[in-house]
């Protein structure tokens, strides 16, 4: 398997530090306190803004190979996000909660 280190180390971090704060800018541009599902699903249509991008690859065997593994991990780190074990993401909703 190639060494995708790169679009491995973004999905991992994606959550942290682009998803999160756009869920965390959303939820106060409409002055509400979600529950953490709501807030674990705004974080999730965030992640899921990356397919637009990967979108933009070539049409060719390289590139499929890159977008269904940068798939399959993005798919990965969803599912710990709605199932509440993606630990930055538990965080970044209680901070929120807390001092907002």
């Amino acid at each position: 398997m190639k060494d995708y280190f790169e679009i491995d180390r973004l999905v991992d971090e994606m959550a942290k530090l682009y998803s999160t704060a756009f869920a965390t800018a959303w939820f106060r541009i409409e002055n509400k306190k979600p529950t953490k599902e709501e807030y674990r699903a705004k974080v999730v249509e965030f992640m899921k803004h990356a397919e637009y991008s990967m979108a933009a690859f070539p049409d060719n065997p390289a590139a499929k190979e890159f977008k269904e593994h940068a798939n399959m991990k993005l798919k990965e780190e969803v599912s710990k996000v709605l199932a509440g074990e993606n630990k930055e993401v538990e965080k970044r909703y209680k901070y929120f909660i807390d001092y907002s």
